[in-house]
This record gives structure tokens, C-alpha cells and sequence, in this order.
């Protein structure tokens, strides 16, 4: 059984001990992210879409998702 682990979600404490896989896609499909015109970024580095099936969770990782707005 893994330990309890936190991330920081959009400023908000997530305990993702139930996530499985431990991954940032699986964490935001969980959470009704991901949407196409979103972006991520962990720990204020972007992260590529296509990398999000193969990026572990991590204890204390902060997740920031931005979701693009059209109009002037």
C-alpha cells in the first residue's frame, strides 16, 4: 500500500493516495481536467500533453492548470 501523498492542485491541497496509476493524466481525469485548450504546468514548468501519461506524482508537486480564453 503506497503512503498517503499530497499535490497542490490550482492553490487547492489534493491528497491523491487513491490515484491510481499515480500519474498527472490519471490525477486529471479524476479531477474533470485536460480538456483540449488547457495547459499544465508542474512546479512552473510546462508540461507537453503528450507527456502526461508518463509523469509520476510526486509528494508536495504543484499542478497549475491554465485553460485558454478566445476574445479581445
Amino acid at each position: 500500500m503506497r503512503a498517503s501523498m499530497k499535490v497542490e492542485l490550482n492553490k487547492k491541497i489534493i491528497d491523491v493516495g487513491t490515484v491510481e496509476p499515480a500519474t498527472l493524466a490519471a490525477l486529471l481525469t479524476l479531477h474533470g481536467l485536460g480538456a483540449p485548450g488547457q495547459a499544465v504546468a508542474v512546479d512552473n514548468r510546462v508540461v507537453a500533453r503528450a507527456d502526461w501519461p508518463t509523469t509520476p506524482l510526486r509528494d508536495d508537486m504543484k499542478i497549475t492548470v491554465i485553460t485558454a480564453v478566445c476574445g479581445g
